[in-house]
């Protein structure tokens, strides 16, 4: 029955099976007609080609680079990863160089001690280098492979403890990145969510390491990060791997210190609250 029956006897039979609605959903249709399709860009959109020379073997080359500002934003986690919309970054900031198969974080690429070079080649002289060809785009398995190589380079050419610990944070944001895109594309594959997952608690819990011994042994800035950027980041790190009294003598040392922005004070506060938590939960659970 028609929720207008009955309007017969009052002369308006011919809306007795009128949408109610039909005006607004007009409307609507016509809204939905004039706005403008929604562009989705493909991830070579957000990349552009840059010029590199090697510092180990001085030939020149192009590397997949990202585009300034192409990138949205759109959160950034407890330990400073920035999550960005449709497109990860991370898997575009090592550099390969084609003609010798050196690789560097970007930051790190340019520029390198004579002794640094001598290490490297002289592993190259005993040893079966295969070159990286440069690619349009990279996988996720492509881009973790690519961190791991240049971890590998960081320790033959005896890189600052600062280099390989950054190497390792990134590299541990990518493989939290690759196992949220599989989550999202492969929901059912939880056996390879997990392997991701603890190849990330290794690759962070390498970084701690390193930067913990960082802070006693190089000078500020470190990796780009002033001092109590680090603290905050080392924090989130110790409490993550449970070293519960390391996080809370960071963040008590953030918070006293006068010379701390406002803005690291706060993150520190709200990290306080989760650490106590996190501490409470250990002592119920013992």
């Amino acid at each position: 029955m028609s929720l207008l029956t009955g309007l017969g006897k009052f002369g308006l039979k011919y809306l007795e099976d009128a949408d109610l609605f039909e005006e607004e959903k007009k409307k609507e249709n016509q809204s939905d007609k004039a706005k403008p399709a929604v562009t989705v860009m493909a991830e070579e959109d957000y990349l552009f080609d840059k010029t590199y020379e090697c510092p180990v073997c001085y030939g020149s080359f192009k590397e997949r680079t990202v585009r300034t500002g192409k990138a949205k934003l759109m959160r950034t986690d407890l330990d400073l990863r920035p999550v960005y919309d449709n497109f990860e970054p991370l898997k575009y900031d090592v550099v390969v160089c084609p003609h010798c198969g050196y690789a560097a974080l970007s930051r790190f690429f340019t520029g390198m001690p004579s002794f640094q070079q001598k290490a490297i080649k002289e592993m190259m002289a005993t040893t079966n280098t295969r070159p990286l060809q440069k690619k349009d785009t990279y996988s996720y398995d492509e881009a973790v492979d690519r961190y791991k190589l240049t971890l590998a380079y960081a320790i033959v050419k005896h890189a600052k403890t600062s280099e390989k610990a950054y190497v390792c944070l990134k590299g541990g944001w990518l493989l939290r990145s690759m196992g949220e895109y599989l989550r999202k594309v492969a929901p059912d594959q939880e056996q390879k969510w997990q392997e991701l997952k603890e190849q990330e608690d290794e690759f962070l819990k390498n970084a701690l390491e390193g930067f913990l011994t960082a802070r006693q042994t190089e000078n500020f800035p470190i990796c780009g990060m002033e001092q109590f950027t680090l603290d905050y980041l080392v924090s989130v790190l110790a409490m993550n791997n449970e070293q519960y009294e390391v996080a809370a003598k960071l963040i008590s040392g953030i918070l006293t210190a006068r010379n701390a922005n406002n803005r690291i004070k706060e993150k520190a506060r709200d990290l306080r609250e989760q650490l106590i938590i996190k501490v409470k939960g250990k002592s119920v659970n013992k």
